[in-house]
């Protein structure tokens, strides 16, 4: 008891003001059922020329759909089908860059990423890498890329992830999952199409609204908790307990959780999330857990950092009959456990904003396996 009262004042200690981070954001973005279809439009100014393609990556879920008869191909321009089933990594990213770059004679005009995180991050990072040296791992982390993208675009297909508006890209790496955190890694380009969601599986709709839900309550608690990332993340949170929580018509709800996962996206631009994400992240690192899930599996016993937002969370568990798995953990060797704790705790902002700059007094390597063996 007497370690949580003093872990809430540091909390609640004032940080030194200034020098303020000056970020980006999305400089253009179109909303609205059908806004897909200007596409075409938006890349025509961006195309450089004939040998200059725009490549495409998109969710292979869409292969043989109709959306795909609407990308608008044209000279040399490609359409790369990935498996979104894993999470995206620092070698697939290279591997894309190098055959891009094989396989014509000019760099493309645009990357553009159609799916969910996954096809986002992926699009968001081969764009950085087509004009930065090396492997897309010596980038992880924040503010290492040097040179300007590749003009690039990104449409979710599923909302939750925040990817769309973010100054990271998410990879697993091999050492560690962590982000290409830079001023070059936002999208150019946003286009959110409510229609695009129809079709998403319940439990999928769930899990990614979950890290919008989780990362906006970790925000909100966080020592970085700001007026700018307040004023996104009530919004977004907000949004989430309509969707999750109200009576709203199917239209209704992908509209509202298409602003839910922008906002949520902006909330953390000038904040960052938390205990579940750090968590999550060894999760994923560890075992190809899926972000969103991940996030799920770790929050659901984070009631002594969260409690007001696991009750939340608990009830919107029950209201759409989700059953998260069991035993992820259960046999896990103690080199497994270690790994696993290893890749949180290498997550200090994370930690910084969930608990203060003392957070280690408070999470141990005992503490975090105490965590894990829940799963």
């Amino acid at each position: 008891m007497e370690e949580m009262k003093d872990l809430e004042l540091e909390k609640s200690a004032k940080k030194t003001k200034g020098p303020y981070r000056n970020f980006p954001m999305v400089p253009r973005v179109v909303f609205g059922q059908g806004s897909f279809d200007q596409l075409g439009e938006i890349l025509l100014p961006h195309r450089n020329s004939n040998d200059a393609p725009v490549i495409y990556l998109v969710d292979d879920v869409f292969k043989n759909s109709d959306l795909i008869d609407r990308i608008p191909v044209l000279f040399q321009d490609r359409i790369v089908l990935i498996s979104a089933d894993k999470e995206p990594k620092t070698g697939q990213v290279d591997d894309l860059v190098s055959t891009i770059k094989e396989d014509f004679t000019e760099l493309p005009s645009a990357i553009v990423g159609i799916g969910g995180g996954t096809l986002l991050d992926l699009a968001k990072a081969v764009a950085i890498m087509l004009n930065n040296e090396g492997s897309s791992a010596n980038y992880q982390g924040w503010d290492l890329v040097h040179n300007q993208a590749v003009y690039h675009v990104g449409i979710p297909t599923i909302s939750g992830t925040g990817a769309e508006v973010s100054r990271t890209t998410v990879l697993l790496g091999p050492e560690k999952k962590l982000g290409i955190n830079s001023d070059f890694t936002p999208f150019d380009q946003v286009i959110l199409d409510p229609d695009l969601l129809h079709g998403v599986p319940k439990d999928q709709w769930f899990y990614t609204g979950m890290d919008c839900f989780i990362h906006c309550v970790e925000s909100l608690n966080g020592t970085y908790l700001n007026a700018f990332s307040q004023s996104y993340g009530e919004k977004a949170l907000e949004l989430c307990e309509e969707v999750f929580l109200g009576d709203i018509s199917d239209s209704d709800s992908r509209d509202k959780l298409m602003m839910a996962s922008w906002h949520g996206g902006m909330s953390i631009a000038y904040s960052q999330v938390g205990v579940a994400h750090a968590m999550s992240y060894g999760l994923s690192y560890l075992l190809g857990t899926r972000h969103g899930i991940g996030n799920c599996l770790v929050f659901q016993h984070l009631e002594e950092f969260y409690p007001e937002g696991v009750a939340k969370f608990n009830e919107m568990m029950e209201k759409h009959d989700i059953q998260l798995p069991k035993g992820i953990c259960a046999n896990l060797t103690d080199e497994q456990f270690n790994t696993m704790i290893k890749v949180s705790l290498g997550m200090v902002p994370l930690w910084e904003n969930a608990l203060g700059k003392n957070w280690a007094k408070y999470i141990t390597p005992e503490k975090l396996r105490s965590i894990y063996e829940k799963i």
